[in-house]
């Protein structure tokens, strides 16, 4: 298979599950997939965001070699939105090395505190945070605050997470 071809062939969830479980074969596809995620190519990456997503899912061990370009897809300031919020799904889910959490930190907080963020981005962000503030307790004051300053101008996805992470946050004072 030809990822590249077959990402721009159709867009849609059957066909972005067979891309990730045929990248997910070998570290060559995954490699291949990769390649797309990362491209210039607008159209490309989006739909390669989605695939790259779900095989991540499907086998967290191939991501790692990634996560730096995870991470700095989250600084590119050109990359869709679909990368970026891939980008965030794929970090809420795994152990983030340590080299890379100050980094993840700032985009995420940087995320949630801008009010033309995409709320999926947002809601992946404030995840990524909490499970960062296990590691580093002292941000969740800062991580807290930001919640509640914009509560009452977010979504509901937006207070959902938000309630969650703010009731462990009380808990744990």
């Amino acid at each position: 298979m030809n990822i590249k071809e077959e990402i721009l062939k159709e867009h849609s969830k059957p066909h972005a599950l067979k891309i990730a479980h045929y990248a997910c074969a070998s570290k060559k596809n995954f490699k291949e997939l990769m390649k797309c995620f990362m491209s210039d190519e607008y159209r490309l990456a989006q739909r390669a965001a989605w695939s790259v997503s779900w095989a991540a899912k499907q086998d967290p061990a191939m991501i790692a070699p990634y996560i730096g370009d995870l991470v700095a897809q989250l600084q590119n300031k050109k990359a869709h939105g679909a990368v970026v919020r891939n980008s965030v799904r794929i970090l809420e889910q795994i152990q983030i090395p340590e080299k890379f959490h100050g980094d993840v930190m700032n985009a995420c907080f940087d995320f949630i505190s801008t009010p033309a963020t995409a709320i999926a981005i947002k809601a992946f962000s404030l995840t990524t945070l909490f499970n960062l503030s296990k590691i580093y307790p002292e941000i969740r004051s800062e991580l807290k605050m930001i919640i509640e300053e914009n509560w009452d101008n977010e979504t509901a996805a937006f207070r959902s997470r938000g309630r969650k992470i703010l009731s462990f946050i009380s808990q744990e004072s």
